[in-house]
């Protein structure tokens, strides 16, 4: 594979860092991503791995846009109030990068379709607004062997960490089981900033490109925490628990199943 002329020009600002360079170019474009949800995280993650030039890029969302999105969820616009979140997402990747395929799957993350998603691709990146999905996702790419890129947002607050399954810890080795539902307030009672949400997304897709050229630290055993009322980031050690129900050395859960619904974001 040699890179076009128009390539070449429109990654050229990445080209030049010697980390990347035409091989590492070459590499972004013959991978796959696959990001769960096109909401607050998903968007700024698929924007821009789509920018960088990553290769092959899904994006599985059930859900249509809603006004109260368009605070955060850059994807979208007021004219696609309404339609389906994946569509939305698929026409402007497509129009701000012709080279990138996006495949677009408007389904509803399940036990049952969760392996048949994440099996064709390199990397996954939670991009997920529920504990349902949360822990689905993890238990499924632990179990699968795929490497996750996690990351929740809450009001002002933002995690991100990279998960290699039985390398480090996994979702469950810090939450074993999900919260309460009295403990997980919903959407509405919550609420979010929409750029804290925009700056942990940025972080995922750092981290989806390091991994990718096997490049620079990961967040693997460390958890990024950033507040913005503060102003700062914090990093905080996370060990792979040995007694972990999915990651652990005698691991309980060794099939999918699925939690009560409740809304984080």
């Amino acid at each position: 594979m040699k890179l076009t002329e128009g390539q070449v020009r429109r990654y050229s600002r990445q080209i030049i860092l010697p980390e990347v360079g035409g091989k590492g170019q070459k590499t972004l474009l013959n991978s796959k991503v696959l990001v769960v949800g096109a909401g607050g995280l998903g968007s700024p993650v698929t924007y821009y791995l789509a920018a960088a030039g990553v290769g092959t890029i899904g994006i599985v969302d059930y859900d249509v846009v809603d006004i109260s999105n368009l605070q955060r969820q850059i994807l979208h616009s007021t004219s696609d109030i309404g339609r389906p979140k994946v569509i939305s997402a698929k026409e402007t990747l497509e129009g701000l990068n012709p080279d990138v395929k996006i495949k677009a799957y408007p389904d509803k993350l399940t036990k049952d379709n969760v392996v048949s998603l994440i099996s064709d691709y390199d990397l996954v990146i939670d991009g997920v607004d529920n504990f349902t999905a949360r822990y689905l996702l993890n238990d499924a790419c632990v179990l699968e062997g795929k490497t996750m890129i996690e990351a929740g947002v809450l009001r002002w607050d933002g995690m991100v960490m990279t998960i290699l399954p039985r390398k480090g810890p996994c979702y469950r080795c810090i939450f074993p089981t999900p919260p309460s539902p009295e403990n997980a307030p919903t959407c509405q009672e919550a609420g979010i900033i929409g750029a804290s949400a925009g700056l942990i997304g940025i972080v995922e897709a750092t981290e989806a490109i390091k991994y990718l050229l096997n490049v620079g630290d990961l967040l693997v055993g460390r958890m990024l925490i950033y507040n913005a009322l503060e102003s700062r980031f914090q990093e905080v050690e996370v060990a792979r628990d040995e007694n972990c129900p999915v990651c652990g050395d005698n691991p309980t859960i060794t099939s999918l199943h699925e939690y009560g619904e409740y809304c984080i974001t």
